[in-house]
């Protein structure tokens, strides 16, 4: 019953549960070249709604179901809070893999989810100012 579906595995190629290299997209130079600056410009855009104290960084590598960017903040105090794209094959025949919308979108929502991790963190360690 196991040979019948493509989750058995080639027997000394595919490991059972793996996906054969053949059937992963393979990203060309260019394609890489957009995606990376796609999730640099993200990166960019949350550094700019942070203050310096926060540690932005943005990956493009090959995982396991295909290509994959992802962007990361690091907070001062609490959890780090990541976006993780994996774009399909026709989202990289575009010139732009991630539309300038979505950037500004991905890049509010992780400066706010740092933001709020602080806010989580500190939540009863700091004294009022004033009443």
């Amino acid at each position: 019953m196991n040979g019948n579906t493509p989750y058995a595995g080639s027997p000394g190629i595919t490991q059972a549960g793996k996906r054969a290299a053949a059937d992963l997209p393979e990203l060309t130079g260019e394609q890489k070249r957009a995606l990376r600056r796609d999730v640099s410009q993200i990166a960019a855009r949350t550094r700019e709604y942070l203050p310096d104290e926060y540690v932005v960084d943005a990956d493009v590598s090959q995982a396991a179901g295909g290509p994959r960017a992802t962007v990361a903040v690091q907070p001062p105090v609490g959890h780090p809070v990541s976006a993780g794209f994996s774009p399909e094959s026709e989202d990289l025949e575009s010139e732009s893999v991630i539309d300038d919308e979505d950037r500004s979108e991905v890049a509010r929502g992780l400066a706010a989810s740092a933001a709020l991790q602080v806010k989580q963190a500190v939540q009863n360690d700091v004294t009022p100012t004033a009443r």
